[in-house]
């Protein structure tokens, strides 16, 4: 199959369709009140850390990347007698993730030097773009190819850099901005830059494109666990456009997405919202040693450790022990050991983020 020329943005062609147009305004409605309710959570890195795993997890899964919540946890604890080879590109994930939010929010642009960071970060190596022919997206089942990504590198570095100007000029094209995230994504994923972790990295591009469009203030909506539910389509429909230029089916796929895991987070962060204030009220009443740095500890890291203790609360060793020991001992947590390390549990949160 010879390579098909990718068009270079913005595209000849108009995507605010009647049908598209009635699918916008409840993805924004949805983002706007998922913005709004992020803010009410007292620590930003409650929500980035906890959904950010989960988001993690779920990107890496359609890479079939496997890992359980037990084993991405404990790899966050860095205890030496844990290694999971799964957990750690988990945790690569994140690691990019936060790279990512933390380019985009210095610089407020989301450029191609960002994007080879985030893949640096994400494959743990330092191969960039790719230079050398081959490369071919193949059928899981069949073997078959459906789909060969540009081969020449000049070629990829031009297209890349028409999409990185695409992203950060808004007066490129002049549509909403939404289905210009629907149009990053395929264009993305269709130049396929990198030898490995296109996926993951196109689907950092897409929170970190909402906060550049501040259509959200954190990285905290992610469309991994809707592409799972609808693999199937997710690659149909990348595939009509390459084949068919089929474009509306994809952008209403992609705002529907927005939408309805924008929903999904709003009512996960209002179910934490609720667990933190239970937690407040029976920590407050029952141990003098309460404070919101600790409330904040047991809900930024499911699985927490003396150590996380020490450097959020700056109290000693012995002292967070202590208290970790006395939460174990009444079952706020639960206490658990690893070689020769212990580590404590938030039970109720574990339940709550991985039931979804």
């Amino acid at each position: 199959m010879h390579p098909r020329e990718l068009p270079k943005l913005p595209l000849d062609i108009d995507l605010e369709t009647k049908r598209v147009l009635k699918a916008l305004p409840a993805a924004h409605a949805a983002l706007a009140e998922l913005k709004g309710i992020a803010t009410t959570i007292p620590n930003q890195n409650i929500l980035i850390n906890t959904l950010g795993l989960q988001e993690a997890k779920d990107s890496s899964a359609i890479e079939n990347i496997i890992t359980t919540h037990d084993d991405l946890y404990k790899s966050e604890l860095n205890l030496k007698a844990f290694k999971s080879l799964q957990a750690k590109e988990v945790q690569n994930y994140i690691a990019a993730l936060k790279k990512g939010f933390e380019l985009t929010t210095y610089t407020g642009l989301l450029t191609n030097n960002s994007i080879l960071q985030i893949q640096e970060i994400l494959e743990d190596n330092k191969a960039g773009f790719r230079r050398l022919p081959g490369t071919a997206l193949k059928n899981a089942a069949t073997g078959e190819t459906v789909y060969t990504p540009p081969q020449d590198y000049e070629e990829i570095l031009r297209l890349m850099s028409n999409l990185e100007e695409y992203i950060n000029d808004s007066e490129m094209q002049d549509c909403d901005p939404l289905i210009k995230m629907a149009i990053i994504h395929f264009q993305f994923e269709s130049i396929h830059p990198f030898y490995d972790g296109n996926g993951r990295t196109g689907r950092i591009i897409n929170i970190l494109y909402l906060i550049l469009q501040n259509l959200q203030s954190l990285p905290i909506l992610y469309l991994s666990n809707y592409i799972i539910k609808h693999k199937a389509d997710y690659y149909r429909l990348l595939q009509s456009v390459r084949d068919e230029n089929l474009w509306e089916e994809w952008v209403l796929f992609m705002v529907k997405g927005v939408e309805q895991t924008a929903k999904e987070t709003i009512e996960l962060i209002i179910k934490i919202k609720e667990l933190m204030l239970d937690y407040k009220h029976r920590l407050r009443a029952n141990y003098k040693f309460y404070s919101q740095d600790l409330l904040n500890n047991l809900f930024k890291h499911p699985y927490t450790k003396i150590e996380f203790v020490v450097n959020d609360l700056g109290v000693s060793r012995l002292t967070a022990a202590n208290y970790l020991n006395k939460l174990a001992a009444d079952k706020m947590l639960k206490k658990n050991k690893l070689g020769t390390g212990n580590y404590y549990i938030n039970e109720e949160l574990f339940t709550l983020l991985t039931k979804r």
